[in-house]
């Protein structure tokens, strides 16, 4: 039986011999092997670098500290402390002290007396350095130095300090001179600071940064001068933040490991002892060895990943082998993928391409004995039933689109007809605006802003002219569209009624009445709770030979400006018809010439818009009514509707809007005295 390699067999087999001939898990391991290596050189190295940068320092500085102990020690060193005002021995001290001063490093020696304080600093060798530079006080705090000295009981000691008074600063080698009973004074020697760390601290190693510490780890010697604790080696206390080393370690836990290890040192000497510790945010290899012969801790902190530990130059020509290999291996199954799967897989997509354009007659590569082989005879199948299904669904399309495109122009026909209905509508509701009556008997003593929210709407305004005076109104009905229209028209019918009742000069009778007949015609309980039958009312009744206007509403209010004034009339809390029933009352007020009086629906004021959406509100309103005052009443109109639309922005508008304002201006004719046209106050 003959044994068949499928595509999946194939590109098994394929891809196993490529991962077995990977070398990534080598790469890995060799990696973790270098690292491994990287970090065990490292400790050595820092551990030796940290013995021979002690040695480098312990014999030049051990050598000083031996000779300052010679100079402090010797006979006439002695005996001139102990008689400063003898000229015989002020002599030979001097003159042995030059040579003194010639073998040390920086040529440079001081004594201090004990007796007198005073402090003699010879760095050149002339006969004016024989006088003392200043002397020693005991309230100064920059001599304390040596009155700590003395108190500590040391025969000596190594302390870096600034001597201001000298201007110089160095690593002084302190000697307690002392005869029998008492010391003497204080002699010795002082390495220049800067040269110092340029010799021993600066060296430019790569990755390494050595720094000495006292036993309390504050710092002696520091590439960073400005980190150095002054003074510390002969005054106690006088450690400043960041001049410790554990200052620069955030963690505690690793502050305690540091301190445990100087103090392993200590009791170590010759030993050298290695920590990771955290310095300055920065992880560092800190090696930590001790100098008994000068009570000083050498610490190197090294950055493993800046120093150069291992030569990278073998690794190239290896990094170079896998990357051939590796391409090779990767062209070899790019190969192979191509061969098995690629080129059989674009033949089959270019099948399936036609038979996407609809040539379902293409050929597929059906004879191939292997996966693909099964899936193109799969397709075949797949492509007939497609082709059926698309015949099927290419007619139902076809009588689906007829019903469509029938049913699409009957709807266009229907929308025709409730457009034309509409506009209809619309003009049989504009009929019935009184605004040919007020441009006849007022002119341009008045203005109105009416916009339906859809081409019909519940808003309307009115107006009836009487021989001895005028009555203006402002109506909303309940509902938007048609339902607000023919509310409209049935409410027109009811306040016409309620007039020829009360009669036009009572607008509070007018209301109670109108209120009365609405709730006759609807009755509420034999009505759906979702309808509302309510109204909103404001009625003016302008008085020509009294000057009076009486006004009385129902949920709308009467403004009345003359631009630094502003009177409103509220109008009653409830709305006509509407559940609980209210008493209607007329309030009566002189008409002023010149104020501008106006009546709104609420659809003004609920108008959403600015930036949070809220409603235009009365605050607003009134302060419009009051900037725009004193411009012709059109004009005033025409900045409403602006000012509204910048508030309501890309907001639909939300109910039926009405606003109808008027103004008065007397006339030597009585008839006419409520309103007389006039160019002059329309352009005013």
């Amino acid at each position: 039986m003959t044994f068949r390699w499928g595509l999946r067999g194939r590109s098994t087999l394929t891809l196993l011999l490529a991962c077995l001939l990977s070398l990534l898990s080598a790469l890995v391991i060799g990696w973790q092997a270098i690292d491994d290596i990287r970090r065990h050189f490292a400790t050595g190295y820092a551990e030796s670098y940290t013995l021979l940068h002690m040695q480098r320092i312990l014999a030049p500085v051990s050598r000083e500290l031996a000779l300052a102990q010679r100079f402090g020690n010797a006979l006439t060193t002695r005996d001139w402390l102990a008689d400063e005002t003898d000229p015989d021995k002020r002599r030979r001290f001097f003159r042995e002290a030059e040579g003194f001063r010639q073998s040390f490093a920086d040529h440079t020696f001081f004594i201090v007396v004990d007796a007198s304080g005073d402090y003699y600093f010879n760095t050149d060798g002339s006969a004016k350095a024989r006088t003392p530079r200043y002397r020693i006080a005991g309230g100064d705090a920059e001599d304390a130095w040596y009155f700590n000295t003395l108190s500590s009981g040391v025969t000596d000691n190594i302390n870096v300090n600034i001597d201001s008074k000298l201007g110089v600063t160095k690593v002084w080698f302190n000697v307690v001179v002392r005869d029998a009973r008492s010391p003497l004074g204080i002699a010795g020697s002082g390495l220049d600071l800067s040269d110092f760390l340029d010799d021993f601290i600066r060296d430019g190693a790569n990755g390494m940064t050595p720094m000495i510490v006292d036993r309390n780890g504050a710092f002696q010697a520091h590439p960073d001068a400005g980190r150095i604790a002054y003074s510390s080696g002969a005054e106690a206390g006088q450690v400043g933040h960041g001049q410790r080393i554990q200052d620069l370690i955030d963690a505690p836990g690793q502050r305690t490991a540091v301190m445990k290890a100087i103090g392993f040192a200590v009791q170590h000497p010759g030993e050298v002892h290695t920590l990771s510790a955290t310095l300055d945010g920065k992880q560092r290899l800190l090696s930590v060895g001790y100098l008994p012969e000068l009570d000083w801790v050498m610490i190197t902190a090294l950055d493993v990943q800046a120093a150069r530990l291992l030569d990278p130059g073998w690794l190239w020509p290896l990094v170079g082998g896998l990357v051939t290999l590796l391409t090779v291996l990767l062209l070899a199954f790019s190969y192979a993928t191509e061969r098995l799967i690629i080129l059989p897989l674009r033949r089959l997509q270019q099948s399936a391409s036609a038979i996407a354009d609809g040539d379902y007659v293409s050929q597929l590569p059906v004879r191939r004995n292997d996966e693909i082989g099964e899936l193109s005879r799969a397709f075949a199948r797949m492509a007939q039933q497609v082709e059926r299904h698309t015949r099927e669904l290419e007619a139902r399309v076809r009588e689906r689109t007829a019903a469509l495109e029938s049913a699409n122009r009957d709807m266009v026909r229907a929308r025709r007809q409730i457009e034309d209905s509409l506009e209809y509508a619309g003009i049989i509701q504009r009929a019935i605006l009184p605004s040919p009556q007020l441009g006849t008997a007022l002119e341009h003593q008045y203005a109105v802003l009416w916009r339906p929210r859809d081409h019909v709407g519940g808003d309307f305004y009115l107006f009836r002219e009487y021989e001895h005076g005028c009555l203006l109104g402002v109506v909303d009905c309940a509902g938007h569209g048609v339902p607000g229209a023919l509310m409209t028209m049935l409410a027109r019918a009811i306040i016409d009624h309620a007039i020829l009742e009360i009669g036009e000069d009572d607008p509070a009778g007018i209301l109670n009445a109108t209120d009365r007949q609405a709730r006759e015609l609807f009755n509420q309980e034999r009505l759906p709770g979702s309808i509302a039958t309510n109204m909103d009312v404001g009625l003016v009744w302008v008085d020509a030979a009294t000057r009076t206007l009486t006004f009385a509403g129902a949920k709308i209010g009467l403004y009345a400006t003359d631009g630094e004034q502003l009177e409103v009339q509220r109008g009653g809390k409830r709305a006509l018809a509407q559940k609980r029933r209210m008493v209607y009352t007329s309030t009566r007020q002189p008409l002023r010439a010149g104020w501008t009086y106006t009546l709104c629906s609420d659809g003004f004021l609920d108008q959403a818009g600015g930036e949070h959406g809220f409603g235009f509100g009365n605050s607003r309103f009134e302060s419009m009514l009051m900037s725009q005052a004193g411009r012709p009443l059109e004009a005033q109109i025409a900045a409403f509707e602006t000012e509204l639309e910048s508030y309501r922005g890309e907001l639909p508008q939300r109910d039926d809007i009405t606003v109808l304002s008027f103004r008065y201006r007397p006339s030597a004719d009585t008839r006419r005295d409520a309103f007389v046209p006039s160019r002059s106050d329309d352009s005013s």
